[in-house]
């Protein structure tokens, strides 16, 4: 699949599908890094790809898209009652990817009381959903992602330094599209092949001066 292919042949993505499929076979949680736009997500859709828990889910999960108060009972599930308008059982997403990878994106905006409870889920392999008496085992692998300087936010007090010394054990960068070189052709004939494909037309052919154009862009943001 596309979604878990990083496009380009520039050295500086080599090196990132290189290192990817090193890492891929070993059980160690990985970091990833790189602005915001980078395919950070893809990266880790090829890592799972190339693990041995290709066969189980991939779940992505966007800490900084959920509101703080709900994020602790999305991972960990809870239990009927454990809260107002709990009136069911709920499985968290570290049991829902029971098997596969979670991979938590965006991971400095995780509140920081909850980021206690992901360490010891990296420690003990346990979790204990809301308002429950009892852990339950879970068999994962967890990939982190962040377009933030994770050093800086322990040293601001925001991220707890022994949760990022765990999470930090694999570290991949995702580099900057104005440091791949001509991968950003490659990237633009994809699209404009998908494009033209949910458009019901022809390919359109780029010509000199848009190549040129794209290749000296910075591509900020």
């Amino acid at each position: 699949l596309l979604r878990d292919k990083l496009i380009g042949s520039s050295a500086a993505i080599q090196t990132v599908r290189e290192t990817i499929a090193r890492v891929a076979p070993l059980p160690t949680s990985v970091l990833l890094t790189g602005h915001s736009g980078t395919g950070k997500e893809v990266a880790a859709r090829s890592l799972h790809s190339l693990s041995n828990r290709a066969d189980k889910l991939f779940v992505p999960v966007n800490c900084g898209a959920i509101p703080a108060d709900v994020l602790e009972s999305e991972l960990f599930g809870h239990v009927k009652g454990a809260f107002t308008g709990a009136d069911t059982v709920r499985q968290g997403l570290f049991m829902h990817a029971q098997g596969g990878t979670l991979f938590l994106d965006e991971i400095s905006e995780m509140p920081f009381a909850l980021q206690s409870k992901l360490l010891r889920v990296l420690e003990d392999r346990r979790v204990r959903p809301v308002g429950s008496e009892r852990e339950f085992f879970v068999d994962l692998r967890l990939v982190f992602a962040t377009n933030a300087d994770l050093q800086r936010c322990v040293e601001a007090g925001t991220f707890r330094a022994d949760l990022y010394f765990r999470i930090n054990v694999m570290h991949i960068h995702l580099p900057p599209l104005k440091d791949r070189d001509s991968d950003v052709l490659d990237l633009a004939a994809l699209f404009m092949r998908k494009l033209s494909q949910q458009l019901g037309m022809p390919p359109v052919a780029m010509d000199e001066k848009a190549r040129s154009f794209l290749l000296r862009y910075d591509w900020p943001g």
